[in-house]
Order: C-alpha cells, then sequence, then structure tokens
C-alpha cells in the first residue's frame, strides 16, 4: 500500500489541531496557582457537562424534545441516577443502566 504524503499531512495536522487544545491549557495552568474559588468552581464542569449531554439525549429526538419516543429511557434513567448518586460508581452505575435497559426493553 502506498502512503501519500497528503495525506500524512493531513493525518499529523490533526493530530496536532487536537493535541494542541488538550495540553496547552494543562502546560499553563500546572505552572499557575489557582485561587480557591476558581477550583471549587473548575470542580463543577463536568458535572454540568454530563448533565447537558445526558438531558439532550434523554429528553430529545431530531432536535424536537420527545418525551414519548424517549420514554423507555427517561424510566431507566432513574434507577441509574440513584445508584450514580448513592454509591457513586461508576461501574456500578453502568452496570446498573446496562441490566435496567435490558430488563425494560425485555418487558416492554
Amino acid at each position: 500500500m502506498e502512503i501519500r504524503y497528503t495525506i500524512l499531512l493531513v493525518i499529523f495536522g490533526c493530530a496536532l489541531v487536537t493535541f494542541i487544545p488538550r495540553v496547552l491549557p494543562l502546560m499553563v495552568l500546572s505552572r499557575i496557582q489557582l485561587p480557591d474559588w476558581a477550583i471549587s468552581w473548575l470542580k463543577h464542569v463536568p458535572v454540568a457537562v454530563m448533565a447537558a449531554l445526558l438531558a439532550q439525549s434523554l429528553l430529545f429526538s431530531n432536535d424536537k424534545l420527545a418525551l414519548y419516543e424517549n420514554s423507555l429511557n427517561l424510566v431507566v434513567s432513574l434507577p441509574v441516577f440513584l445508584v450514580a448518586i448513592f454509591t457513586r460508581s461508576l461501574l456500578g452505575t453502568v452496570l446498573t443502566g446496562i441490566i435496567c435497559m435490558m430488563l425494560f426493553r425485555f418487558i416492554f
């Protein structure tokens, strides 16, 4: 198989464009002492991002609010959220989601 240099340059360019926004903030922030309020605020960012992603996938379908179409997902999400809140275990949360979805699809 022949490797074209343009394809290779595109691959390296994409890798660089992906790498820089991830590494540059880590390098800069590792040398700066952030205030306590900033660290406290940054701890909430992953939870907010995850909530936004989950809300969109649970409530919307084809860019429209579709509660009826996603009703099975909404019902399954309740025990999964409870397991996530009380155990704080990623493995337990994922297994609960898989098992609940399997059971609810089998029943309904």
